[in-house]
């Protein structure tokens, strides 16, 4: 028999994309719905389409996800974003492995949509994302950013893409990154970490020569060359963040 699976859901104000969300996972046993306080349509989106929906206030991106996988009814869940939906070769990749799972966690690549163009090169994909798993053998860690999935055992890889498409202009991606990038130099600094005049110059480069060219990021012609550029730029203004901190030692 199949095994059952929850899919969980963290939202802030994501009515512009939950729809497409929730009508990819309607395979899925139960969709659990983890909002933060949401202004929008969020809520009454989730009530339309069955959705357990729970109030918690913003624990940072890790927590917060550990949170929603504990409100699940089922061992098996799958972890999605609101701006991200299962394509049908992944639906049927995950349908196909819960009828006897070999692993207890697996992962998936993520194809993310970048100036009108979903990435298939490069930094931005396969983008390996962890996302299925059984929670008796794994949990998120406690990273307010760039949380991962935390397990003993081995990853299996899943087919099919998990498609990201968050609708941001680069204005609001810029901010975004600005976001990120400070939660990075802040949890450097607290971890007593330095960054000098090399890491600063040549981070960036070493990021540009292995992403665009070893990983074939030109292959996605502009947006590709526009998305690594961006992150060339954040590797830099994390560390020059860093140096910051060290130099003022303020939060």
């Amino acid at each position: 028999m199949k095994q059952p699976v929850s899919a969980v859901i963290i939202t802030l104000n994501a009515a512009k994309q939950l729809e497409a969300c929730l009508q990819s996972l309607s395979f899925c046993d139960e969709i659990v719905v983890v909002d933060s306080g949401s202004t929008d349509e969020t809520i009454a989106l989730a009530d339309r389409y069955q959705a357990k929906v729970v109030e918690q206030a913003w624990l940072g991106f890790g927590k917060q996800k550990q949170f929603a996988v504990k409100q699940a009814k089922h061992d098996w869940v799958l972890c999605i974003d609101s701006d991200e939906r299962v394509s049908t070769e992944l639906r049927n990749s995950i349908e196909n492995v819960l009828q006897q799972p070999q692993a207890q966690i697996y992962r998936m690549p993520r194809s993310n949509k970048f100036m009108g163009r979903f990435l298939k090169y490069g930094e931005g994909y396969p983008d390996w994302s962890t996302r299925l798993f059984n929670r008796q053998s794994a949990q998120w860690s406690d990273d307010p950013v760039h949380e991962k999935v935390l397990c003993q055992s081995a990853v299996a890889s899943l087919d099919g893409d998990l498609l990201h498409e968050s609708g941001e202009d680069i204005s609001l991606y810029l901010q975004k990154q600005n976001r990120y990038t400070s939660i990075q130099a802040q949890q450097l600094f607290e971890n007593g970490k330095q960054a000098g005049i090399v890491q600063l110059l040549l981070s960036p480069l070493f990021r540009f020569l292995r992403f665009y060219l070893f990983k074939r990021g030109f292959m996605d012609g502009l947006p590709g060359l526009v998305h690594i550029l961006i992150g060339c730029f954040n590797s830099f203004c994390k560390y020059a963040k860093l140096m910051e901190l060290n130099r003022t030692g303020k939060q």
